[in-house]
C-alpha cells in the first residue's frame, strides 16, 4: 500500500509566498526600469529567500510570467456570458480597463519584452501569451459547443486585442468602450459572424 501523501492547505505559507512576492515584483516595476528588475531584489522586497524565489520560479521571466497570468485571470477572467458576441465585448471591455488601469503598463511590458541577455530563457511574453491564448481559445471552443461559429483565435488577437494595445503603447490612452465594442463589431463583420 503507498504511503498516503500529507493533505495540502489551502493558502497557507505557500500562498503566503507567491502573494509576497508578487506583490514585490509588482511594486518594484512601479520603481525600477524593466531591465533593473532581478530575483535578487524580488528577494530584499519580498523577505522570501532568493533561493526559494529560484527553487519556485526558476527564472525572473517565469516569475514575471506568473504574476501577470495571476493578475490577469483575477481581475481579468475570460468571460462566460452565454454568447459569442457578450463574451467578446466582455473581454474586449476588461481588457480596456486593465489597460486604463495602474498595472495596465506591466502588462504591455510583459506582453512586449524580449529575453535580451537571457540566453535560451523564456521570456515573459511567452508565459503570459500562451496562458492568455489557452484561456481565449477555450472561450472560442465554448461558443462552437454552443452552435455559434467563432473567429479564429488569430482573428482576435488581430482585430480586437492588439488595437487596444496599440492604442496605449502608441497614443499613451487605452481606448473607451465605444471603441472596445466598435473592435467586436469589426470583428464579427470582417469574419461573416455578425
Amino acid at each position: 500500500m503507498a504511503a498516503e501523501q500529507p493533505a495540502r492547505r489551502p493558502g497557507g505559507r505557500s500562498a503566503r509566498v507567491r502573494a509576497a512576492v508578487h506583490q514585490a515584483v509588482i511594486d518594484l516595476l512601479g520603481e525600477e526600469e524593466w531591465d533593473g528588475l532581478s530575483i535578487a531584489l524580488v528577494a530584499g522586497r519580498s523577505g522570501v529567500h532568493e533561493t526559494t524565489i529560484y527553487r519556485r520560479w526558476g527564472t525572473l521571466a517565469a516569475l514575471i510570467g506568473d504574476v501577470v497570468t495571476e493578475r490577469l485571470t483575477r481581475s481579468s477572467p475570460v468571460p462566460d456570458t452565454g454568447t459569442l458576441r457578450g463574451d467578446l465585448e466582455s473581454y474586449a471591455l476588461q481588457v480596456a480597463e486593465d489597460m486604463a488601469g495602474p498595472l495596465g503598463p506591466v502588462f504591455i511590458r510583459a506582453a512586449m519584452v524580449g529575453t535580451r541577455g537571457q540566453g535560451e530563457q523564456e521570456s515573459p511574453r511567452q508565459f503570459y501569451l500562451m496562458e492568455r491564448a489557452v484561456q481565449l481559445q477555450a472561450m472560442l471552443d465554448r461558443a462552437g459547443d454552443r452552435g455559434e461559429n467563432p473567429p479564429t483565435l488569430l482573428e482576435l488577437l488581430e482585430v480586437v486585442l492588439a488595437p487596444l494595445y496599440f492604442h496605449v503603447i502608441f497614443f499613451d490612452a487605452p481606448v473607451g468602450a465605444d471603441h472596445a465594442r466598435g473592435l467586436v463589431d469589426r470583428l464579427l463583420t470582417l469574419t461573416g459572424r455578425t
